[in-house]
């Protein structure tokens, strides 16, 4: 029979949709077809195959060589296909062994010498193929990438001769090892390479929101003149975040696989915290082109998304955001493709109270028009603000305080002690972050006594506060009673909680 049938894994977005490629051989007119909606990467497959098996001192077959990609609905592209077309051409020519071919999984680029290039989207399609119980074969430089999926069997190889003497029972192929991260996985632990907290002078404000941020996993803005530590707060989130889980840090690798980033293998349970320049357009910040690839806010997922300088960003770059910010995804659609990216992310975002920065400074230099102001904050739209749950002023602090040593706070190590004990208390009472409940969560978690309720109510009225903002304060009271280990919210928690919502400087 001149059929064989290989096992492989195309890319969707996140998901690595199963693959089956078939290879038939057939009498007429020599020639190579390539069917199942393959992108044009693909139908070149067939001229790279064909060299890539005469250079391995096979005889490509004389004959009519029809190969089906299916599901044939399922838009195929890349090179990550040219491995099993391969050995499907050779299992069909009789050269391999076919009941050697079920037990595996194919992903490799050929190069017209036969040897193997990597590809991307290797890391979803190794947690697919655990899953489906086979083994998966790949370039040797997407070994180390596939290993870190603890419960999946993979194996590398140089080249196409390898993997034929491997199938034919004549070698070895070596087993992908991962590299470990050298760092612990208990809260209490020290990050690798996450600056410090400690190096913040002064700021106790923001220290705070930054803590309750942290806990909760609220989005959060500061606002306040240039070279306040704006940035530098942003820059210490990451580092009392806690520490990622396994399916944590395998979720947030497999984005960077798909997007064809590299993985330091030593860091790769580090908490991303990607920083965007104000000049990037909207596709590069939620992710988009004619083959969907993952923008910024996924590429942040389960970390941090830096916006320095907000108002600077286009405005309908910011609009984008308001729909991942609450959903924790994004969906991309063109006219031939659709995916969904992870996005859930938590965003810092950073402002100057006005064009020239100094707006409110003690040094009266701020020269601005109240006209130019208003329209300075107006490039940030009420609804994105309305969805950043702590709004915090960040002041010029004296020049003494800078060099003092009693001037510095808590390390980021202690910050985060307390930081994943809020967090434990969460996931033992919703299974989640306080900043992800659900509008029932919020009622059975986030009740309030008659006088409280009372004060919220007028706080909302006086501010003139949305009812999505009653939610957030909600949720963030409750998150600094998880701080103070309160089991309800008290006075104290709410009354802090709507002071993060009362910054007037970043209203239109």
């Amino acid at each position: 029979m001149s059929l064989a049938t290989i096992h492989s894994r195309a890319q969707d977005g996140v998901a690595a949709p199963a693959v089956t490629v078939e290879v038939h051989l057939s009498g007429g007119l020599p020639g190579t077809s390539i069917v199942g909606l393959p992108e044009t990467a693909v139908k070149e497959a067939r001229d790279r195959v064909r060299v890539a098996i005469q250079n391995a001192q096979f005889e490509y077959p004389a004959r009519r060589v029809t190969v089906n990609l299916a599901p044939a609905d399922l838009p195929k592209d890349g090179g990550r296909f040219d491995l099993p077309i391969a050995l499907g051409i050779l299992a069909a020519a009789g050269h391999i062994p076919r009941d050697a071919l079920d037990r595996y999984e194919f992903l490799g680029e050929l190069a017209l010498s036969g040897e193997l290039r990597p590809v991307t989207g290797v890391l979803p399609a190794a947690l697919k193929a655990a899953l489906s119980g086979r083994a998966l074969i790949v370039p040797r430089a997407n070994g180390n990438e596939a290993a870190l999926v603890a419960a999946a069997d993979v194996r590398s190889a140089d080249s196409l001769l390898q993997v034929l003497a491997f199938l034919r029972g004549a070698g070895e192929l070596p087993a992908g090892v991962a590299a470990t991260t050298g760092a612990a996985d208990d809260a209490t632990a020290p990050p690798i390479d996450y600056p410090d907290l400690a190096d913040v002078r002064g700021q106790a404000q923001a220290r705070r929101a930054l803590e309750i941020a942290a806990a909760g996993a609220h989005h959060l803005l500061f606002v306040g003149p240039p070279g306040t530590g704006k940035t530098m707060l942003a820059s210490r989130l990451p580092g009392i975040l806690p520490p990622l889980s396994e399916e944590q840090a395998l979720e947030s690798a497999a984005v960077r696989s798909v997007a064809g980033q590299s993985i330091d293998f030593h860091k790769w349970k580090m908490r991303p915290f990607r920083s965007p320049h104000h000049t990037a357009s909207a596709v590069a910040l939620v992710g988009g082109g004619s083959i969907p690839r993952p923008g910024e806010i996924s590429l942040a997922h389960h970390g941090v998304l830096f916006l320095d300088e907000l108002p600077e960003f286009d405005r309908h770059v910011l609009e984008v955001l308001r729909e991942p910010l609450e959903s924790g995804q994004i969906a991309i659609s063109r006219a031939a493709r659709q995916a969904e990216f992870p996005a859930a992310f938590q965003l810092v975002a950073a402002m100057n109270p006005c064009p020239c920065g100094y707006a409110g400074d003690v040094s009266g230099r701020c020269a601005c028009t109240p006209e130019s102001i208003r329209r300075y904050r107006a490039r940030v739209s009420a609804p994105l603000l309305d969805r950043i749950d702590l709004q915090v002023e960040v002041p010029r602090i004296a020049l003494a305080e800078l060099g003092s040593e009693a001037a510095a706070g808590e390390s980021s190590a202690v910050v985060r002690s307390r930081v994943a004990a809020a967090r434990e208390r969460q996931m033992q009472r919703a299974s989640k972050a306080n900043a992800r409940l659900s509008h029932r969560e919020v009622q059975r978690d986030c009740v309030l006594a008659p006088a409280d309720r009372a004060l919220l109510e007028r706080a909302l009225d006086k501010l003139g506060l949305s009812a999505r903002a009653y939610q957030r304060i909600l949720r963030v009271a409750r998150t600094i009673a998880d701080l103070a280990g309160a089991a309800r919210i008290d006075t104290v928690h709410l009354s802090e909680a709507i002071q993060y919502r009362r910054l007037a400087t970043v209203r239109a």
